[in-house]
């Protein structure tokens, strides 16, 4: 009698769980082709324009665009990977005067987004700004001819701003490779004669090249996401050929054409990373290792390592950092401007609306994936992240067509019946925004979600539903209290993403709608630097708090570890 009524229970349960799980499942579906959608949109625009100029842009502007951002990803790649690398190296193995402190300063130039970068250098640097000039009042020079002087808006300047902004997270990746690899290996090095350096280059970085890899590869996705600083440096990348045969040129088959190739670097990294990673697999042999041992370093050699770890964070922080602060000290009626605080206002509810979303899509995909014994559904969690590695270009392009139709149709079935021509409801408006923000940053979701679940044991779920809690309830009582400060860094992150990201709202935003972001680019691109000061500042330090929340995420895991 009593495995009779058990038999029944389970079959309740079973029956409520699939029929729950047939929601969620649709629910998924659902999340993953607006994920999705952009850059299909995109995809199929490219290979059914409404007029074919592949002819015209490989025979014109196509192999500029394409060499610009080859050559920027792969130098930007190799430098901002040399000195990831050595700081990781330096701060996880050697002990030097002031290393504590430098192994927190060295992530600060992610608070400063490269279009800042960019601004300031060309602002201190270039012909007319303070150094210049300084330099022509001791050097009695009174031409530009009469002396020579590096070009800040090139190329080379792009690289340059490129690396010292973007190698944290080379170097966030490497130290916690290091930092895991176990003493034994190196102590077996040197007990067999290996040298200091020759037990990074033989031991160490073949162990941690799987994580410098995926930190390169980030790194020049990066790259060849950027709009703001490329453009003022007068570089033409693939992305500046997006706005400009788009916006200039008035064709969007054109632009998603352009697109697909950058979405073809992008497949391209990936794969390469994932091969990298496939083929450079390491076990550690004793289930109890111990971390390395930090080697003290002499005084010459303490010394060179504190100078380069200083002169890093100097250059991709402190330097556009003291520069814009500079200009918006010099005049405090630059902050009472009511643009630059509409602009604050409109990215924080913008940006916090997205965050909320995406982490909510997060949740309901990867909950529903686990909780439903539909396999092919799995599939749906890799593709989703794709949208952190499509620059917001392509992300713009994908979503401002597609809801356009959609909108046109719309308002025509309303027409159709009412005969009331109510126009566009949903072009042109923020959601537009928002819904790239979601599509852009929903790995970060992803991403924090999936570990959160994971770390919650099945026998939980197990023993909520069996004590008659359905999928939701479960959810609700059991899961979300154990991962919400999970839920709530991935949030955070993505606010600050959002309010970072410039290619996508320059594509997106409706008339007169502003975020910090567009409000700084649209000083700058007037060359009005002292303009876009009082917004730069702000967005640094909101980008401050996401520094700290990475900081105090992977200190937390080494010290567990």
């Amino acid at each position: 009698m009593r495995e009779a009524m058990v038999t029944a229970s389970e079959n309740n349960i079973k029956r409520v769980r699939t029929a729950r799980f047939s929601a969620l499942s649709l629910a998924a579906c659902v999340i993953a082709a607006i994920i999705l959608i952009p850059i299909m949109a995109v995809i199929y625009m490219a290979f059914y324009p409404t007029e074919n100029i592949w002819p015209h842009l490989i025979s014109t502007t196509l192999p500029r665009y394409l060499l610009n951002s080859l050559v920027l990803m792969l130098a930007t790649g190799l430098l901002a990977g040399v000195m990831g690398v050595s700081a990781a190296w330096l701060v996880a193995m050697k002990e030097f005067p002031g290393r504590k402190l430098l192994e927190w300063g060295l992530l600060l130039p992610l608070a400063t987004p490269t279009y800042i970068g960019a601004y300031a250098l060309v602002d201190f640097w270039e012909y007319a700004g303070p150094f210049q000039t300084m330099l022509r009042d001791v050097m009695g020079y009174s031409l530009a001819s009469d002396y020579w002087f590096p070009e800040t808006r090139s190329r080379g300047a792009a690289i340059i701003v490129f690396s010292f902004s973007l190698y944290p997270y080379v170097y966030l990746l490497a130290r916690s490779a290091f930092r895991e690899q176990s003493s034994s290996a190196l102590e077996t090095a040197r007990a067999l004669g290996c040298g200091p350096w020759a037990c990074f280059w033989k031991v160490g970085l073949p162990l941690a090249r799987p994580a410098i890899v995926v930190g390169i590869a980030i790194v020049m996705m990066e790259t060849l996401n950027d709009f703001g600083a490329v453009e003022f440096f007068a570089v033409q990348t693939l992305t500046t050929g997006i706005f400009t045969v788009w916006l200039e040129a008035s064709n969007s088959g054109g632009a998603a054409q352009i697109a697909t190739v950058m979405l073809s670097l992008i497949l391209i990294l990936l794969m390469l990373e994932r091969m990298g990673r496939k083929q450079s697999r390491f076990h550690q042999l004793s289930k109890h290792t111990r971390p390395p041992v930090r080697e003290i370093l002499s005084k010459r050699t303490a010394f060179g390592a504190s100078t380069l770890c200083t002169l890093m964070i100097g250059i991709g922080f402190v330097m556009p950092f003291a520069i814009m602060l500079s200009h918006a000290l010099t005049d405090f009626s630059l902050w009472t401007d009511a643009d630059l605080w509409t602009a604050a206002f409109t990215t924080i509810w913008v940006g916090g609306i997205a965050a909320a979303v995406t982490v909510s899509g997060g949740v309901i995909l990867i909950y529903a994936v686990r909780m439903s014994n539909v396999k092919w559904l799995r599939f749906l969690l890799p593709v989703t992240a794709i949208g952190y590695a499509a620059p917001g270009a392509i992300i713009g392009l994908g979503i401002l067509i597609p809801m356009a139709a959609f909108d046109n149709m719309i308002a025509n079935w309303i027409e159709a019946a009412t005969g009331i021509d109510i126009g566009l409801l949903i072009t042109g408006t923020a959601t537009a925004v928002i819904l790239a923000y979601c599509v852009r940053f929903f790995a970060i979701a992803f991403g924090a979600v999936d570990g959160a679940l994971g770390r919650i044991t099945p026998s939980m779920s197990m023993a909520s539903r069996s004590l008659g809690q359905t999928a939701g309830g479960t959810l609700k009582r059991v899961h979300y209290p154990m991962m919400r400060g999970s839920l709530l860094t991935a949030g955070l992150l993505i606010f600050v993403d959002s309010t970072k990201e410039l290619p996508a709202t320059l594509l997106l935003r409706p008339f007169g709608f502003d975020t910090l972001a567009t409000h700084i680019y649209g000083f700058a691109s007037l060359e009005d630097i002292k303009g876009a000061a009082p917004g730069s500042i702000v967005v640094i330090l909101v980008s401050l708090i996401a520094v700290a929340v990475v900081s105090k995420t992977s200190q937390n895991r080494l010290d567990k570890e």
